[in-house]
């Protein structure tokens, strides 16, 4: 029976063709390498490679076992990660949330790669209001949430930042500002700041709302340079805040609820995003 040493030494070697590239890739001497075909060779009763002093080929048999084995070996491969990913509780339910359009969209291509790794982990994208993400997290209703960073609360832990964008007012089509190319942090003080309330008997709880006011003449609200694509507007117009520092969103979740699922997630986002600007 063929071992995992064999398989993974011939299997390099049919793809390098060359015994030191083989050796360099599996972290072993090139001694080594050909100890262990030899003894494959000897297992199978004939030559898999022609070694010269200038190529190294495979033989009939050699690319027979090569076609052969590749596929299963794969199999072999995968099952053990789906194993490893199993015991480390990565398949399961996860819930993740998000209080933007544009975080949809990113949490959707981060949920798509964590099945591709996982394929029995579900992700389930919902919509919260910012009032409502702390409460959710607490309480494990969701296990993590796009938001606006820092955030400032001991309960909860931040990953690292997935996404920076430029500072933007928006104001009203008709207002004097919208005239303007852009406004500096001294201009915001001549417009009424519009926040997102956490009782929506004192104001606006979501960005739609808050922007319908501000088209209305009713304030003024600042947002992220997404919302210029995300909330476009025939009322409203987006300016950008020059000497502003930019938005910065990244994944939080609650600090004693971090599972395998939950850190996972976190990964494939952020590798996602920081191999695709």
């Amino acid at each position: 029976m063929i071992e995992r040493h064999e398989a993974e030494a011939f299997l390099t070697l049919a793809e390098e063709l060359h015994f030191g590239r083989t050796a360099e890739r599996l972290h072993v001497s090139t001694a080594r390498v050909s100890q262990t075909i030899r003894k494959l060779e000897r297992t199978v009763g004939v030559p898999l490679f022609h070694r010269t002093s200038r190529r190294t080929e495979l033989t009939l048999t050699g690319r027979q076992l090569r076609d052969e084995l590749r596929p299963a070996w794969d199999g072999v491969e995968t099952a053990v990660r789906h194993a490893i990913d199993t015991g480390r509780g990565l398949p399961g339910a996860l819930d993740v949330a998000f209080i933007s359009a544009a975080g949809a969209q990113l949490l959707s291509r981060a949920a798509a790669g964590l099945r591709d790794r996982v394929p029995g982990c579900e992700v389930r994208i919902r919509e919260a209001r910012p009032r409502e993400l702390l409460p959710w997290l607490c309480s494990g209703e969701v296990d993590l949430a796009l938001s606006t960073l820092p955030f400032d609360d001991p309960r909860v832990t931040c990953g690292p930042v997935l996404v920076r964008e430029a500072c933007m007012l928006a104001v009203a089509a008709d207002h004097p500002f919208a005239r303007r190319e852009a406004i500096t942090t001294a201009d915001l003080g001549r417009v009424s700041l519009a926040g997102l309330a956490d009782d929506p008997r004192e104001g606006p709880t979501t960005v739609s709302e808050a922007l319908a006011l501000a088209g209305s003449g009713h304030g003024a609200l600042l947002v992220g340079a997404h919302a210029r694509r995300y909330y476009a507007r025939p009322d409203v117009v987006y300016l950008p805040v020059s000497d502003a520092l930019p938005l910065e969103w990244g994944l939080i979740w609650a600090a004693d609820r971090e599972t395998a699922r939950v850190r996972a997630f976190a990964e494939v986002a952020d590798s996602m995003v920081h191999s695709h600007p």
